[in-house]
């Protein structure tokens, strides 16, 4: 399954697509944990996408594409924003960058999917999750 939509810069709509794409997964067989990580991964991306990268602009646009079968799925999120570059983005987990706001959600996608990767401009993020083949079971469990 291999789709791409067009949507505008608003986290309800966000959310309806981010909807739609977690039952397809669920559709492929991805288990519990496998869920839960895409779901936080889009909901980053998609607030990311919509409040950085299109400043909250109504009237720019998220391009989201996506392919989904039985053994990973991999989305893409690009905003009509100028970009950023990921390495610059604060380390959330050092001392001096505890109590600050950013970065956090690109380390949760980091640590939730297989592959998290940007374009050279800095405003599309591609991620990937594989299917865990051990079953529905959170890592931690």
């Amino acid at each position: 399954m291999s789709e791409k939509k067009v949507i505008s810069s608003d986290l309800d709509e966000a959310r309806l697509l981010e909807e739609y794409l977690l039952e397809a997964v669920a559709k492929f067989g991805f288990g519990e944990a496998d869920v839960f990580a895409i779901k936080l991964s889009l909901e980053e991306g998609f607030v990311n996408a919509i409040r950085h990268g299109n400043q909250n602009d109504p009237a720019k646009q998220l391009t989201v594409t996506w392919e989904i079968d039985e053994n990973a799925a991999t989305f893409c999120i690009a905003d009509d924003g100028e970009g950023f570059v990921p390495e610059v983005v604060p380390d959330p987990t050092t001392a001096e960058n505890r109590l600050r706001p950013c970065g956090r959600g690109l380390m949760l996608m980091r640590a939730y999917m297989d592959e998290v990767t940007y374009n050279d401009r800095g405003n599309e993020i591609r991620m990937v999750k594989r299917k865990n083949k051990s079953g529905t079971r959170m890592k931690n469990e």
